[in-house]
Formats: structure tokens, C-alpha cells, sequence
């Protein structure tokens, strides 16, 4: 891929390379089947629809603004989630439909020494960076909460693992020049508010946005970002949720004061307690804005309720990743989790993306069996036992369990 992008901008076609006049038409949502969720609150049922330009089949969890679920057997088999099937999630309505590429402008203002406004073919011709990371959703599985909180009712498939290719946002804050005093740098992007709403706005840490690993994507599986996933540039930040990962992304403030704007400040915060757990019901307890990702282990080949042939063996297999840090290890049980072995691994692709498990598990007498899987990261921490509740319906993250049933 980078001897394809060395080609195209060696030709001087970097515009072309973003992909002028890409749009979005608009897109009515009409049914075509219906996909069990198996939400323990019932109402799972969902439509699933490929009416949506740039996409394939999806969940339909909204239309206006877009939630499109990925169907978990688009994520099967491999490590990186089809551009096509990759999961959207808007706030507002209003979003970017289509953009002029040559008159495009990342804005980089605030505590800085000099203002930028930055075409795409500046960005293109800066060093780039390549990393696959996932990009999760904080609310994720959410329709699995008990007792049912409010919000989108996201099964598992909220998720996406992709390789982004763009420029460090490091470089892009040095060559404005952060003034003396900053301590954030908050982003915002194309989508409109309604009358009277704050603007979507998050914001890193000075230290965090400096690391090295956030970045500003223009490349998305070696293709251009897709207009439902933030076309033509997305902020990518390894290891956090994605409401950090803004879409669109069109402007860049370096903060000299924390940000108190109400995404930070009022939404997307978890509880500040071991694991974001409290219990239904509870008030007024402290939160801090969710951050990190945890780790996670899915089977993608294999759903609940399914049927094997007993005493032969069948393959069963799926995805995990570590969160914050590179997986470890996932472990299978067959016996609701009395008993756990290894599962083998496949080729790993960077700490922050998917990595591949599989099992062939041996031929079992005829019987009701409860798979288990779980995956611990290279820092030690492994999914949890119990399920967590927040209201917010956030980071969850218990064992995986499917029931089998051998005949």
C-alpha cells in the first residue's frame, strides 16, 4: 500500500487519491430481513439494510443520524473489518453529505505560535504513519445491560478493526507551535449541531495528543475513508473508545484550560470505580471521562443456540483484542468457565487491532454445553467474570458465553 501511495503522489495525483467529489446520497433505510439481537431485555429484532451508500449489509439500529451495526459474521475470518461492513455512529443529523476536496481546510488554531489551515495535499505530502487499531464504540453491546439502560441498543457488533494510514498528530501541533501554558487539544469536525446544541468536541490531553500514536487518517484499509466514517480525515486514538476518534474532522483547537464543553464535561463519563461498575440504581457517584479500552474476546464463527454433531469434532473460532495494550492470551472453556485451556493465536498485527483465535474442540457426548471465552492483555487485565452495570450502558466487557447443543 505505501508503494501505492509513493506512486500516486510521485504522479502528483494526491486530490485523486482523497477521491474529488466523493458523496453521500441520501439513503432511505428500507428493511430487507430482520437480525436477532438476543437482547435480554427482549426487542431485539433489527432490520438489517445495504441501502447506505459505500456500505454492504448492516444492522439498522438508526437512519437519521446513521447507527449501522456490523453483523458479526462480517467480522469472521479475519482481522480487518471490511470498509463496507464497518459499523457508523452520528450524533446529529446533519452530516457532511459531501466535500469539496480542493477546498477543504484542516484549521489548527488556539494557544499556538502560528495558525494553520492545511489542504489535503499538504497533509499527504507530511511523514505518514501506518497502525491497525480497533475502533469500538463506548457503548458497545449496550442492549446487553441488565437491567436495560438507555441509548442505542448495540449488540456486539458496534466494533471495527482497521489499518489507518495519515500523518502523527504530533507533527501537525509542531508545526503550528503549541504556546506555553497549553494543556488539551480539543477537535471537532463537519457534522452540524441543531439549533441550540453544543457542537461535537472532545478533547485529549496535551501529553496524549503529543504521544506519537494519534493520528489524523485520511487512509482506511488501504482505501479512502468512506463518507459515513469521516471522510475525508478522522482522528484515530489507539486504545480509546471512538467518541474520541472524531469524524471529519475540519478544525483543531490547542486548549490553555481543560476542556469544559459538554461532551467532556457531561456526557460520555464513566463511573470512577474499579471496572466503571456500580450498582442499578446508584446516584451521585464520582465519574471521570471513559477512556481506555478493555479487553475483549468474541466467537465470530459460531452463534448462541447453535447445533454440532455429537462425538465429532467441530471448529469454532473469533476475534479479541486488548484494549489498551496488545492480547496476551484467550482461553476457551467448554463447562461455563470451571475449566479453561489455550487457544491457538494467529499472526499478530499490532497491539491495538484484533487478533485471531481458533479451537477445534474434540467430539462430546450429546448434551447442552456452555462455551466460554476470554482474553487477557499484555498488562494482565482479562475480562471480567460478572457482567458490570453503569446507566450509561458503557465498556462492557464480561467472558463471552454461547450455549451449544450437541445431538
Amino acid at each position: 500500500m505505501a508503494d501505492a501511495l509513493d506512486q500516486l503522489w510521485d504522479r502528483r495525483h494526491a486530490l485523486g487519491l482523497i477521491g474529488v467529489g466523493a458523496g453521500l446520497a441520501s439513503a432511505p433505510a428500507w428493511a430487507q430481513a430482520l437480525v436477532d439481537l438476543g437482547l435480554p431485555g427482549g426487542n431485539g429484532a433489527r432490520p438489517s439494510t445495504s441501502n447506505f451508500p459505500g456500505k454492504g449489509n448492516m444492522i439498522l439500529q438508526r437512519g437519521r443520524a446513521p447507527l449501522l451495526e456490523t453483523p458479526m459474521d462480517a467480522l469472521d475470518g479475519q482481522v480487518f473489518t471490511p470498509n463496507d461492513r464497518f459499523f457508523v455512529r452520528w450524533h446529529y443529523s446533519d452530516i457532511p453529505t459531501a466535500v469539496d476536496v480542493r477546498t477543504f481546510r484542516l484549521n489548527v488554531g488556539g494557544a499556538v505560535r502560528r495558525r494553520l489551515s492545511l489542504s489535503l495535499a499538504e497533509l499527504l505530502a507530511m511523514p505518514r504513519i501506518e497502525i491497525a487499531a480497533v475502533n469500538q464504540c463506548s457503548g458497545n453491546s449496550r442492549g446487553l445491560f441488565s437491567p436495560r439502560v438507555p441509548g442505542a441498543q448495540w449488540g456486539n457488533g458496534a466494533i471495527g478493526n482497521a489499518k489507518w494510514v495519515g500523518v502523527r498528530l504530533r507533527d501537525v501541533l509542531d508545526r503550528a507551535g503549541v504556546a506555553p501554558g497549553a494543556v488539551a487539544v480539543k477537535f471537532g469536525g463537519l457534522d452540524k449541531p441543531p439549533p441550540g446544541a453544543p457542537a461535537f468536541e472532545k478533547s485529549l490531553a496535551l501529553d496524549h495528543a503529543r504521544g506519537g500514536e494519534v493520528m489524523i487518517a485520511y487512509l482506511m484499509n488501504g482505501a479512502q475513508l468512506p463518507m459515513l466514517n469521516g471522510f475525508p480525515l478522522r482522528l484515530i486514538v489507539p486504545g480509546w473508545y471512538s467518541t474520541y476518534w472524531v469524524k471529519a474532522l475540519d478544525r483543531i483547537e490547542v486548549l490553555s484550560a481543560p476542556d469544559t464543553g459538554y461532551w467532556m464535561e457531561k456526557a460520555y463519563r464513566i463511573p470512577d470505580t474499579p471496572g466503571a461498575n456500580v450498582r442499578p440504581g446508584a446516584k451521585d457517584f464520582p465519574t471521570v471521562p471513559i477512556n481506555g479500552m478493555v479487553p475483549r474476546a468474541f466467537f465470530t464463527n459460531i452463534a448462541n443456540g447453535a447445533n454440532v454433531t455429537a462425538r465429532s469434532p467441530f471448529y469454532i473460532r473469533g476475534l479479541a483484542m486488548g484494549g489498551t495494550s496488545g492480547v496476551a492470551r484467550v482461553e476457551l472453556s467448554m463447562n461455563g468457565g470451571r475449566s479453561w485451556h489455550a487457544a491457538p493465536l494467529g499472526p499478530d498485527q499490532g497491539r491495538y487491532g484484533f487478533r485471531l483465535w481458533e479451537a477445534t474442540v474434540p467430539g462430546v457426548a450429546p448434551g447442552r454445553y456452555k462455551l466460554a471465552v476470554r482474553c487477557t492483555n499484555s498488562t494482565g487485565q482479562t475480562q471480567v467474570a460478572q457482567a458490570i452495570w453503569n446507566p450509561a450502558g458503557f465498556m462492557r466487557n464480561p467472558i463471552e458465553t454461547i450455549a451449544v447443543t450437541a445431538a
